[in-house]
Formats: C-alpha cells, structure tokens, sequence
C-alpha cells in the first residue's frame, strides 16, 4: 500500500512539473506578444503628426509658410516624399498664416516636394477648366435646339 501511494505521488509530481512548463511556455509567449505590441506602438510616427511628436525625434526643426488652398495638394506630395512634417495654424495675424514644420534634414526631399508640387500646380492653372468647356457647350447646345425649335414652327407654319 505504502508503495502504491509513492507510485502516486511521483506521477502526480511529474504531471504538475509538465504543466508550470506548458504554463510558463504560455506565460512567455503572452508576455513576449506585449512586450512586441509596446515596441511597435513606440516607434516613431512619420508622414503628417503634431508639432510635439516632431520635436521629440530631436532632428531640429524648420519651417515654411504654405496658404490655405494648397494644403491639401502639398499634404499627398509630402506624403509620396515620405517627409515628416507639422501643420500650425497661426491666428495671430489677420488673415491666419499656415506653416509647415518639418525636419532640417528632411530640407532635400522637401524642396523636391516644392518643385514637383509647383510644377503640377502651375500645368493645372495652365489647363482650360472643363467646367467652363462644358458651360460654353451647353449654351450652344440650346442655340442650336433654340434654332431648330424655330425651323420646325417656320415649317408647320407653311403647311398650314
């Protein structure tokens, strides 16, 4: 009797020594899948952030002034230079100023950005408006349908 409950025993002691090791190879799992999640969402940002995320990276800042209309045009341009930068509002002037904060050693890519942005800016101004293509289109449209209108009442007049 005394030897089956050592035989007991013994197997009980080897089933817990396998489970804290299943349950510490889960534990570290769990714990290296945090510490990854953690490190990911500490890395840096890039593209368009704050002002404050873009001093942390402690890369000395410059700046630009840029207008309203062309935010928008100049955000997918930094975007597809891949330039860190800031947007700021400045509401003390009149009409608010808008300057565009970005890295001192991002100055290259931004005036790349620059140039190709101008670029496109100035070939879209150089485009005729379709809008008003279409506007001169429709009003010929009805002067022909006007003048049909009036050939078509001249005709039935006649043969009446």
């Amino acid at each position: 009797m005394q030897e089956e409950v050592n035989e007991k025993v013994i197997a009980l002691s080897i089933k817990t020594g396998k489970l804290s090791a299943e349950v510490l190879q889960k534990s570290m799992k769990f714990f290296l899948s945090q510490v990854k999640k953690q490190a990911d969402r500490r890395q840096m940002p890039h593209g368009k952030q704050t002002l404050k995320q873009l001093m942390k990276q402690n890369a000395g800042v410059s700046n630009i002034e840029i207008t309203k209309d062309n935010i928008k045009a100049f955000e997918s341009t930094a975007k597809k230079y891949g330039i860190d930068f800031a947007l700021k509002k400045d509401a003390t002037e009149s009409p608010p100023r808008y300057l565009v904060f970005f890295k001192a050693r991002d100055a290259d890519a931004l005036t790349a950005a620059f140039k190709e942005f101008s670029a496109k800016k100035l070939s879209r101004e150089q485009k005729p408006s379709i809008r008003k293509a279409l506007a001169v289109f429709r009003d010929k449209a009805k002067q022909l349908n006007a003048n049909r209108e009036k050939v078509k009442n001249k005709e039935r007049g006649i043969e009446r």
